[in-house]
C-alpha cells in the first residue's frame, strides 16, 4: 500500500517557514497550508467555550497588541503562543487524520510543536517533520524592524519590536530544546538555497 506523505514545517517567526513550504510545494507539486489559515478558519466554525485559547486575541486591536507585548516577558509570550497552538493543533490534527482530497500535502506554522507532533500517530500516512530556527539575532532584528511580526513595522514603537526580537529568540531556544528532546531535525537558516536543499533531503 502506498502511504500518503504529510510534511510538517515548524519553527519561529522570521525563520522562513512559509518561504520553505512554498518552494518545496512548487518543487514537489504539493498543496500547502499555514497553521495561521487553519486557526482563522477554526475561529469561524468552532465554539469559543470549546477552544478558549483560540479566541484570546481574536478581536485584538493594534493598540491591544502593543499593550500585551509591552507588559509580558518573552517567556510569557512564548507560553501564550503555545497555549493558542494547542487549540490550533486540534484543527491541524483533524486535517491530517482525515482522508482529505489532497492526499500528500504540507502544513507549516508556529503551531507545529515537537511535543504535539510526537503524539501524532496516523495509519497509512507518512509524517515528515522539520523545524526551522534563526539564531542570528542581527538578522532577526533586521527582519522585525523592517516588516514587523504582526503588522507593518512603522505602525508601532521600536521598544515593542525589541520585545518581539526577545520572544523570537526565546521561541528559537524552545524549539531547539524540544526538538532535541523528541529527536526531530532542526535546520538553522542561512543561505536560502543551501537550507532549502537540506530540508528537501530531510523530508524525502
Amino acid at each position: 500500500m502506498i502511504m500518503n506523505k504529510i510534511i510538517l514545517i515548524g519553527g519561529s517567526p522570521t525563520a522562513g517557514k512559509s518561504y520553505v513550504a512554498r518552494k518545496i510545494a512548487e518543487s514537489l507539486k504539493l498543496p500547502w497550508i499555514s497553521t495561521d489559515t487553519i486557526r482563522e478558519q477554526m475561529r469561524k466554525i468552532v465554539r469559543e467555550k470549546d477552544f478558549p485559547n483560540l479566541f484570546t486575541h481574536s478581536e485584538a486591536t493594534p493598540e491591544m497588541a502593543v499593550e500585551f507585548l509591552s507588559k509580558k516577558s518573552a517567556k510569557e509570550i512564548v507560553k501564550h503562543q503555545n497555549d493558542e497552538s494547542l487549540d490550533v493543533w486540534k484543527g491541524v490534527k483533524a486535517l491530517i487524520e482525515t482522508d482529505y482530497v489532497w492526499g500528500n500535502f504540507i502544513i507549516e506554522g508556529v503551531a507545529v510543536l515537537p511535543h504535539l507532533v510526537k503524539k501524532l500517530s496516523v495509519e497509512n500516512k507518512e509524517i515528515k517533520v522539520v523545524f526551522l530556527v534563526d539564531d542570528d539575532i542581527k538578522r532577526v532584528r533586521k527582519t522585525i524592524f523592517t516588516r514587523g511580526l504582526w503588522d507593518d513595522a512603522d505602525k508601532y514603537p521600536d521598544d515593542v519590536k525589541e520585545k518581539e526580537v526577545e520572544w523570537v529568540i526565546e521561541f528559537n531556544n524552545y524549539i531547539i530544546k524540544e526538538s532535541k528532546k523528541y529527536g526531530f531535525p532542526v535546520v538553522k537558516i542561512g543561505d536560502r538555497k543551501k537550507y532549502t536543499g537540506k530540508i528537501k533531503e530531510l523530508i524525502q
